[in-house]
């Protein structure tokens, strides 16, 4: 399979994320003043890498966080925000029963912690939710009907963003046999992953660890 370059955005910061709560693949939470400006830095990052009016194709997670975040990056780059490819196999991890909680409330409910706080992922499974695997297999299905040819951007989120790029480039599975799951980025970072290697085009300047809300 040959893909193009691709570069992999994480969608800057909500209210959700500055609340602390669970987002998940269903809530469709506004950015914050703080997430405009940090989607304001990457487009202006990714229109300084590419130059005006680049042949580049926008893909971008339906959830509305990502559209916010597509659509000023779009803008940037002298594109139609209605040109931009949404697709449901970018979703975030569904966190089932969780979403729209606080943290501290469902882990208070737990009883435990409910996140590896060296890494920054989920160790518990969320309730009627996804785990790893199941975001593995959505966005290896969405590589397989990429085209081949110019340049994407892709809009989605912090975990599935890892998942993408663990498939991609590999990473540290957070369990045997489990699938690789790269490091994490703050909120607003920018990946491009290229015949193989991954390089930090843009290092946001959000939230990285998952008690911030993802």
């Amino acid at each position: 399979m040959t893909l193009p370059p691709l570069y992999i955005a994480r969608h800057a910061e909500t209210v959700f994320n500055a609340g602390a709560r669970m987002q998940g693949n269903h809530a469709h939470t506004p950015l914050t003043r703080r997430g405009f400006s940090q989607a304001e830095a990457m487009g202006e990052a990714l229109a300084k890498h590419f130059g005006k009016a680049p042949e580049v194709d926008i893909w971008a997670s339906a959830a509305g966080r990502c559209q916010q975040t597509a659509g000023i990056i779009a803008e940037h780059l002298g594109h139609n925000f209605f040109d931009v490819t949404t697709d449901e196999r970018l979703f975030e991890i569904d966190v089932g029963l969780w979403a729209g909680r606080d943290y501290a409330e469902i882990m208070e409910e737990a009883g435990r912690p409910i996140v590896d706080a060296e890494r920054g992922l989920f160790c518990v499974r969320p309730p009627e939710g996804e785990w790893y695997p199941d975001i593995r297999r959505r966005v290896d299905a969405w590589l397989a009907e990429l085209p081949a040819g110019g340049p994407v951007i892709v809009v989605t989120h912090g975990m599935t963003a890892r998942i993408l790029r663990g498939a991609l480039v590999g990473g540290t599975p957070f369990e045997p046999d489990c699938v690789p799951i790269a490091d994490g980025a703050p909120q607003g970072s920018i990946h491009l992953v290229e015949d193989g290697r991954e390089t930090l085009l843009f290092e946001g300047s959000g939230a990285q660890k998952m008690q911030k809300g993802y």
